[in-house]
């Protein structure tokens, strides 16, 4: 397969640069600077040269998201998988009276309208791919059934964007795409923490045995965890 992983640099991202790797796929890295490469992607790609690709794609920005395609377009003919990685938490802890305008338009600016440009961007690629997967790593903060009162920016962009998969699921029906928003798991991330229970590389596993067909999903669902669980929205 030919997958594209945004927010590859490190996290989740570059966990499951390492496990498309080691399964023998081809893999289009973006990260935000090329000239900003995290020394375990470095390696990565010195142990995968010829199976791994560093690109610069920041995810919020359109220019750039447009770049990348182009580039990837000029080196395939199609595209396998999309992997929206890439996501912020900002304004963690803070009431409601407390928000900051720019936390929730820097949130929703990476956490949903990136995934969604490039989707809009790469989406001609994948609609020539053998397998046509889209992957949005989401999370259970997004979910209306387990609303809380809290990480108001993080978890409005999630919400939005598991009603974004749900369109694009819609969307590539015709296509037999297999679309899906997962929750990773709280991970031991820089953004998860160091009291996370879950590694990323054990959510980075079940997520690439969704990728590649391993764990099936029931057709009817579109928000899932990293083992293909349903969750609830």
């Amino acid at each position: 397969m030919n997958i594209l992983i945004t927010g590859a640099n490190r996290g989740l991202g570059r966990h499951l640069v390492e496990k498309a790797l080691i399964n023998n796929h081809k893999v289009y890295a973006g990260i935000r600077k090329i000239n900003d490469v995290a020394s375990e992607l470095k390696d990565l790609k010195d142990r995968y040269e010829k199976k791994m690709n560093l690109i610069e794609l920041d995810v919020s920005d359109e220019e750039s998201i447009k770049r990348a395609a182009i580039h990837v377009s000029k080196e395939e003919d199609s595209l396998d998988v999309i992997v929206n990685n890439a996501g912020i938490l900002k304004g963690r802890g803070k009431e409601i009276e407390d928000l900051d305008y720019t936390d929730l338009e820097d949130t929703l600016k990476i956490n949903l309208m990136g995934p969604m440009m490039v989707v809009k961007y790469f989406l001609p690629l994948l609609k020539k791919g053998r397998d046509k997967v889209i992957i949005n790593i989401s999370s259970e903060a997004g979910s209306f059934a387990n609303a809380y009162g809290g990480d108001y920016p993080y978890a409005v962009s999630k919400a939005a964007l598991n009603f974004f998969t749900a369109q694009l699921k819609d969307a590539m029906k015709d296509y037999k795409g297999r679309v899906y928003a997962v929750h990773p798991g709280w991970m031991k991330t820089d953004m998860g923490g160091t009291s996370a229970p879950l590694s990323p590389e054990i959510s980075a596993e079940g997520i690439m045995k969704i990728i590649e067909g391993d764990i099936k999903v029931d057709d009817n669902q579109f928000f899932i965890d990293f083992k293909g669980q349903p969750m609830k929205l």
